[in-house]
């Protein structure tokens, strides 16, 4: 019964979520342009959609409750594979030690070059942030092949076996 109450509620927010998304990407590509006044773009001939921002907006809050479910989850699993085997519990945690090492790298490897960019004046365009672009660029970038290589090689393992 638990299981299913459970079900019901992450289907139930999934949907809402998935409506959400429609909505904003509904007003994104059919809510028009942005007044010339307000636009970003210096160049009257490139397009910025009047919704730019709620979609970034939608983008942050949708990375934030993803976060924060992850981080929920490794403590409720750890919490309750501590209880019943503290070994198998503390083996749980190899792969978040390996992402915080694989972040500490690729924010090593980071490039503090300032970036040219034409008609750009804000205030990111500085070592903090580049370096966090490019840690976030080369996790997923190592991510993907990772994950490519395991889908790969599990598929490789199953016709062997």
């Amino acid at each position: 019964m638990k299981k299913f109450k459970i079900q019901r509620v992450s289907g139930l927010a999934l949907t809402v979520m998935l409506l959400i998304t429609l909505v904003i990407l509904g007003l994104f590509f059919f809510g028009g342009e942005a007044p010339m006044d307000q636009r970003v773009v210096s160049d009257p001939a490139l397009s910025q959609p009047l919704y730019t921002d709620a979609i970034l907006y939608w983008n942050y809050i949708l990375f934030a409750l993803g976060v924060v479910a992850i981080v929920i989850g490794v403590v409720y699993q750890f919490g309750s594979m501590f209880a019943d085997s503290p070994k198998t519990a503390l083996k749980s945690l190899v792969g978040i030690i390996a992402l915080v090492l694989v972040l500490v790298i690729t924010w090593a490897a980071g490039s503090t070059e300032t970036l040219v960019i034409p008609g750009y004046e804000g205030t990111e365009n500085v070592p903090f942030w580049l370096k966090l672009t490019d840690m976030f660029l080369y996790t997923i970038y190592i991510e993907v092949g990772a994950m490519a290589v395991l889908m790969l090689g599990f598929g490789i393992m199953k016709k062997i076996k």
